[in-house]
């Protein structure tokens, strides 16, 4: 399979060059989305007045849930994703924290 050709589906898999080519695949779409969900990260920076208001542990447990309910939908163990997911947020919180910082230290 070449670098340039759009990965094959998992089941059609039929050597590891498949498989490495597909996750790598997917690697890039993952750093992709992150990119963007940090940029939000960055809205809410900017947004939020009180440096307090950074670390929201209601939207934490909405997040959670969410991606809960959606793994399970999708058939993915549900625990497992949402220790992904809450390390994501936890590095999500402390990236906010840092900008809401920098925005302001001048």
């Amino acid at each position: 399979m070449s670098k340039n050709a759009d990965p094959i589906d998992p089941q059609n898999c039929t050597s590891m060059a498949d498989v490495r080519a597909g996750v790598d695949a997917i690697d890039v779409q993952l750093v992709a989305l992150l990119a963007k969900r940090f940029g939000y990260m960055d809205a809410a920076a900017r947004i939020k007045i009180d440096r307090n208001a950074v670390r929201d542990e209601a939207r934490k447990l909405e997040v959670l849930a969410n991606v809960e309910r959606h793994a399970m939908a999708m058939g993915l163990d549900p625990a497992r994703i949402c220790r992904i997911w809450d390390e994501l947020v936890e590095q999500s919180i402390a990236y906010e924290l840092q900008k809401w910082d920098d925005s302001r230290s001048n």
